[in-house]
């Protein structure tokens, strides 16, 4: 179905899919693997949800958002709303201004691809108490892929490429954010990309 198909659909269909995901029956669908360059020929994989399951995903992640805003730390910027780059850039200049002169930069490899699923959905239901909205979530983690015109599970990770994933990916890696503030560290995080500051050299 291509985007201009979704309101007629909606139309002859809504009651039947509003049913559905109230009654746990909805399935979604596997996501259409897609790749794209990266810096030093690599490259990065992407899932892209069929339009029904992209615009469910919206609506899951527009009404959770703002229970997670409240939770975020103040240290995080990346794929949330009112925060950008150019703002993380300034919280480090500040650390820099204050005599942070060493700094720990760090970038988790294939982060999307090797999310714990069981600890995310664990970390979900801290305060997600809907059992319906937390196997929905859960079903679009199993959905698996289509490459070309082969399926393939996933047996772990968080596809990266739907409205909800950047969600899920700062519920996951505010558990890092916390124990850092525990250790009262000085970072900056954009998505899966952090830098810590220090005074004095390590060791």
């Amino acid at each position: 179905m291509e985007t201009e198909g979704l309101l007629p659909y909606l139309k002859l269909h809504k009651d039947e899919l509003i049913n559905s995901l109230l009654d746990g029956s909805y399935r979604p669908h596997p996501v259409r693997r897609v790749e794209i360059p990266k810096d030093g020929g690599n490259k990065r994989q992407l899932g892209i949800p069929t339009v029904i399951d992209r615009l469910i995903q919206q609506s899951i992640s527009q009404v959770l958002s703002p229970l997670y805003e409240r939770q975020f730390s103040d240290n995080s910027f990346g794929f949330r709303p009112k925060r950008s780059a150019h703002q993380a850039l300034r919280r480090a200049q500040s650390y820099i201004n204050n005599g942070y002169k060493y700094c720990f930069d760090l970038d988790l490899e294939k982060f999307f691809d090797t999310v714990n699923r069981s600890k995310l959905i664990e970390i979900l239901s801290r305060s997600v108490k809907d059992g319906r909205v937390i196997s929905l979530v859960h079903k679009y983690l199993l959905s698996g892929v289509m490459v070309g015109s082969h399926y393939e599970s996933c047996v772990q990770g968080t596809v990266q490429g739907g409205p909800l994933s950047p969600l899920l990916s700062n519920v996951m890696l505010h558990e890092l954010d916390t124990e850092l503030e525990s250790r009262s560290h000085k970072f900056v995080r954009y998505a899966d990309d952090w830098a810590q500051r220090m005074r004095e050299a390590p060791g």
